[in-house]
């Protein structure tokens, strides 16, 4: 996620396409490491970006815009390394017009332990584009065994409480089984009423929390379990449905909509399929995704996103849009309970999809967080007008990203024909590990996806060879 690169696809068909993006700011400045993007709810028609590295922007909502504003710098105090660390979520009060109150929650290492925090902050009264940063007060803390796997999205509910979603503490297939265990606030969904502070705490606990008041040892936090990455959460406002994508181990991605008290299987399951143990898991009590997609073609990390309610793509209204960060795939899923859920591919785009952002008009935007742009979501009239992909000119080969890598990584090809393409991988005694690509592909740009969980930190190679065209590179598994 660091190394930053930009290629244009080839959508097949792109210029007949009925959804395209559009750059909803072409004069502002590109973020650096973009993750996210709220409004506040306050009637001020701005928006904000966040920075992985620590900076919160702010900007006004208007296409012209070319100016922002650093809303809040963090920077000196959140992980500066690491691709799943950083300022990772943002939220608003929902009384934010009036109390000035909003919430990060962010990675650190104060004392050598990575933590996250969840932490309060106010707005200065006497320039609204500025937080105070000195008024952070910490609500809540949580030890990370390992660098990835943080979550950190933040949101409020209809309920007025703050949800906090947090991954199972990292490493590869949930080595503490953090995400099962009630005692332990990681591969959770928390639900805390930060309007009031009792036991201690700066918040309290939700009486209507499923483990309010247990004398089990359970985390009264707590309000939904088993989940291993929870990238996004969001809240449909017509039918109160909490809705959250949960990044897969190395098959499969699910999208769940997370209910009190549900445990929803990892690392019993991962989606539909048990995981440890590999076959016969007990299964009892587990809530299944909603839906769910493999690896198979290159998708490998979902982004959650958004149940549509916005009144410029009426098809879309009530279906939740969300992506794929891996391949930049967008797709619009209809599901009502009752009907077998379908699922659309609205378009396939040349973005790594960090994120889903909705204005107060609930205009539904795409976070790019390679080019650091924000990109709107446009129906047929825009996409046809407007196309975003052109023909590459020669044959290419990017150097993976990132690189370092642990264990996912992702190479970059492009070709100007139709071509038979193969992309393999070597270790460094010239052994093939395995085989990305064995196929003809058609003229436009590609990218394969590696998870090279399993093998030993080191050097590897991949190989593209397209005709006469050969190229290798190298890469860095580093554990």
């Amino acid at each position: 996620m660091l190394k930053l690169i930009i290629c244009f696809f080839l959508v097949t068909g792109s210029l007949k396409a009925q959804y395209g993006l559009q750059n909803a700011f072409p004069s502002l400045p590109a973020f650096s490491l973009p993750l996210e993007m709220v409004h506040a709810g306050d009637g001020t028609n701005r928006l904000f970006v966040v920075q992985q590295r620590g900076r919160i922007y702010v900007f006004e909502n208007t296409s012209s815009v070319n100016t922002r504003k650093v809303f809040l710098d963090l920077s000196d105090k959140v992980s500066q390394s690491g691709s799943e660390t950083g300022l990772l979520g943002l939220a608003f009060h929902p009384d934010f017009k009036n109390n000035g109150s909003f919430y990060v929650n962010y990675t650190s290492s104060p004392a050598g332990q990575l933590q996250s925090f969840i932490s309060r902050f106010q707005v200065s009264a006497a320039n609204a584009d500025s937080a105070i940063k000195s008024s952070e007060q910490v609500l809540l803390t949580l030890n990370q065994p390992f660098t990835n796997h943080n979550g950190g999205n933040l949101l409020f509910g209809l309920d007025g409480y703050l949800y906090a979603a947090f991954g199972d503490g990292g490493s590869s297939g949930d080595p503490q089984n953090n995400a099962q265990s009630r005692t332990t606030l990681l591969g959770k969904i928390l639900r805390l009423d930060v309007n009031s502070a009792s036991g201690g705490r700066n918040y309290a606990i939700p009486p209507t929390n499923p483990y309010a008041g247990n004398t089990q040892g359970f985390r009264e936090e707590i309000y939904a379990y088993g989940l291993r990455n929870p990238w996004k959460m969001s809240v449909d406002p017509v039918t109160s449905k909490l809705w959250t994508g949960d990044v897969g181990q190395n098959i499969w991605e699910e999208i769940n909509i997370v209910v009190r008290g549900g445990n929803y299987g990892w690392r019993t399951m991962e989606a539909n399929n048990c995981y440890n143990p590999s076959s016969g898991c007990d299964t009892t009590g587990l809530i299944r995704p909603i839906w769910a997609y493999s690896h198979s073609n290159g998708d490998a990390s979902i982004t959650g996103g958004y149940v549509y309610r916005g009144t410029s793509l009426p098809a879309l209204i009530g279906k939740y849009v969300y992506g794929d960060y891996i391949s930049g795939r967008i797709w619009a899923l209809t599901y009502d309970g009752i009907n077998p859920t379908t699922n659309q591919l609205l378009l396939d785009s040349p973005y790594l999809v960090s994120s889903f952002g909705q204005d107060a008009e609930r205009n539904l935007y795409v976070v790019s967080y390679q080019d650091g742009r924000n990109y709107r979501l446009t129906g047929p009239a825009t996409s046809v007008s407007s196309p975003q992909f052109v023909i590459p000119t020669s044959v290419a080969l990017d150097q993976n990203y990132p690189n370092p890598f642990n264990p996912r990584t992702t190479i970059r090809f492009q070709l100007p024909s139709p071509e038979f393409v193969s992309l393999r991988i070597f270790d460094v005694l010239g052994r093939e590990i395995t085989i990305l690509v064995n196929e003809e592909r058609a003229a436009g740009a590609f990218e394969a996806g590696w998870d090279a969980s399993g093998l030993p930190s080191g050097v590897y190679f991949y190989r593209l060879q397209v005709g006469n065209f050969i190229e290798t590179k190298r890469m860095m598994l580093a554990r």
